[in-house]
């Protein structure tokens, strides 16, 4: 049930509440916890999603019974880790990251979580490498979570590899508040909105700075 202010866009939720349903929801083992506190030990922003938006890529990669999949963006591993954990034992993440520090960030994530073997780190910008991770497609999930004015290039690459029923998800879909600004990065985010809204069934998950979850037809 909602009602009316909830339907416009008010949020009952409080910092309180989210810490007591994430430690039980979507708890951190040692590997996560390090990843989720990484970003500052090296030079990096704390931007990662939030510990139940982590836990939900999770769930969506099993309920999609995910084999492959590609992230674009990599920050400290913390995604990476959470997607890679619901992968099979001979399932394979390619993530796409062009910040030496993060790369070193990542490395260390997978080393702790003993998931070496299952993530490939593609190094560059992503822009760039998009072709040579094409060999491997049709992949069964494309996450974005890196600069978001190439949103819709990105979508647009991940409906050509992904399989049908394949999911495309991307984080910060509001733009940080600014999806409707009159600028140009704002009007590349309602392009990536657009395109995908026509290729893809999708909708957006009202997370904190919301979540976009497409289905390739």
């Amino acid at each position: 049930m909602a009602d009316i202010d909830s339907r416009a866009g008010l949020t009952y939720c409080s910092p309180a509440i989210l810490e007591y349903v994430n430690s039980l929801h979507a708890p951190h083992d040692a590997a996560l916890k390090w990843a989720f506190e990484a970003p500052a030990s090296f030079g990096l922003p704390s931007i990662m999603i939030g510990p139940s938006e982590g836990k939900m890529l999770t769930l969506l990669m099993k309920l999609g019974q995910v084999g492959k999949a590609v992230e674009i963006g990599a920050l400290a591993g913390y995604s990476a880790l959470r997607i890679a954990q619901a992968l099979p034992a001979d399932g394979r993440l390619w993530t796409l990251e062009m910040n030496p520090d993060s790369i070193r960030a990542v490395r260390e994530a997978l080393r702790r979580a003993g998931l070496e073997d299952r993530v490939s780190i593609v190094e560059g910008v992503a822009l760039d490498k998009l072709f040579s991770v094409e060999r491997d497609a049709p992949f069964d999930a494309v996450f974005l979570d890196a600069d978001k004015h190439n949103y819709w290039a990105y979508a647009r690459w991940a409906h050509q590899v992904l399989r049908p029923g394949g999911l495309l998800l991307a984080d910060n879909v509001y733009y940080f508040g600014n999806l409707l600004a009159d600028t140009p990065e704002a009007a590349a985010v309602r392009r990536f909105h657009e395109e995908t809204a026509r290729n893809f069934d999708s909708v957006v998950i009202p997370t904190p700075d919301g979540m976009l979850l497409g289905v390739k037809r």
